[in-house]
């Protein structure tokens, strides 16, 4: 293997992967939001954005299988549902999400129309492309990502040097925590597990004779390389929105804040043209969510052709239906779901990525079961139920930045372990 050039090629693909129409219009307004402790927000946002996804890539080198792998220590029951869950929450969200922001960013702008419209137009296309597979999304997507981050980069360099350094206040009381919470929406993690595995089979399809160490190897700097990039954009997106705390209203979408700070530092024809580079980003990553989907499902049903076009229409019609919502409502609607389903992800992650010897079924099995339990309290409050519990959570650490399960977790993967130990040194005398 030619170390350096796999390894260039390898990080960018995988930069790719993870940095969707999503990713960009999340960082600016939490910079927007966080003031001087812009900092503080960035290291939160990027621990759920950057490290967890790309422990979850480190995870499909070791496991060299798909997502359903991930929780067959669990039970192979678990495994399939949890699969199913983060299909349906994939094909439900952050695929029309892609819908609203190419309306807010592209289509209202320049055109007025209604986003049902926008919604339906968009995701009949989409069937198209699911239903035929083009080759096109790939070429456009290979071109797509560079063109985006050439010109975050200028926005984010115009902002540095044409902007006093001067931060407002920030309107968050947990800056951390919130930073950890709001890198829930990119679907980062999830999309780590989902479509992770396809960089991995490209992989070994373009290295047959390497060895496994070998392929672990340029995966690993890929990865941190790939985990590099993503942090130096979100950080320069984040204190740009910072730098602009005085630029806009207080209450601005994320969508219309991103296309107001292109539109300071970069004037109106580069502000057009990453809408249109926006919208055709979002436009591959809603096709490449419904045919993974449809792949999965058509896979668990026995090569059903017929099941692959049921899934597919389900798809659509569920993208049309969410895709007409904007961003912020579609964003607030998937909140609860991440609040239960994205601590399963996170520890199933970093199960997989520890050494064998400390992650042996039983340790999955407690470690998710207490994850599980201790994300209700969060998931309750996340839908307005949390008052209830009020009493209980007082008991639960962390549980006031709605991450209870954080320590239980943790406390169950080294109880278990030492139980393990315990018993391993019994035996020995």
């Amino acid at each position: 293997m030619n170390n350096t050039k796999d390894t260039l090629v390898t990080a960018f693909a995988l930069f790719s992967l993870f940095f969707g129409a999503g990713n960009l219009i999340l960082p600016s307004l939490l910079g927007f939001q966080s003031g001087s402790l812009w900092w503080l927000v960035t290291f939160g946002f990027c621990v759920s954005a950057v490290l967890i996804p790309i422990c979850g890539i480190l995870a499909h080198a070791k496991l060299q299988g798909t997502i359903f792998d991930f929780g067959k220590k669990v039970s192979p029951t678990f495994s399939l549902v949890y699969s199913f869950l983060i299909y349906a929450i994939s094909i439900g969200l952050p695929s029309p999400r892609t819908a609203a922001v190419t309306h807010e960013m592209a289509i209202a702008p320049l055109f007025g129309s209604s986003p049902l419209l926008t919604s339906v137009v968009y995701f009949l296309l989409v069937f198209v492309f699911v239903m035929n597979r083009s080759k096109i999304l790939n070429i456009i997507g290979k071109l797509l990502t560079p063109a985006i981050i050439v010109i975050l980069l200028l926005v984010i360099g115009s902002a540095l040097f044409s902007y006093e350094h001067a931060f407002g206040t920030s309107l968050f009381q947990s800056p951390f925590t919130d930073g950890i919470l709001e890198g829930y929406q990119t679907f980062d993690a999830i999309g780590a597990v989902v479509v992770g595995g396809v960089i991995i089979i490209s992989i070994n399809l373009k290295n047959k004779t390497a060895s496994y160490e070998a392929k672990k190897v340029l995966i690993r700097r890929a990865g941190w390389l790939a985990g590099l990039g993503l942090f130096l954009i979100y950080a320069g997106l984040i204190i740009t929105g910072a730098l602009m705390h005085g630029e806009f209203e207080t209450d601005i979408s994320r969508t219309a804040l991103l296309s107001g700070i292109s539109l300071k530092t970069l004037g109106n024809t580069a502000n057009l043209f990453l809408s249109i580079l926006v919208s055709l980003a979002c436009f591959t990553t809603a096709v490449g969510i419904i045919t993974g989907t449809a792949d999965f499902v058509k896979y668990r049903f026995k090569e059903s052709k017929r099941v692959y076009l049921i899934t597919a229409v389900v798809g659509c019609v569920l993208g049309v239906v969410m895709g007409q919502f904007d961003v912020g409502y579609i964003i607030a609607v998937a909140l609860p779901a991440l609040m239960f389903i994205y601590p399963i992800t996170i520890v199933l992650i970093l199960l997989n990525v520890v050494p064998e010897k400390y992650a042996p079924a039983q340790v999955f099995k407690a470690v998710v079961l207490t994850t599980i339990i201790f994300s209700i309290p969060d998931f309750l409050g996340s839908i307005g139920l949390g008052d209830s519990l009020v009493g209980l959570k007082t008991y639960i650490p962390l549980s006031q930045f709605r991450m209870g399960w954080v320590l239980p977790a943790l406390l169950a993967f080294i109880a278990v372990n030492l139980t393990f130990q315990l018993k391993s040194d019994f035996k020995q005398t």
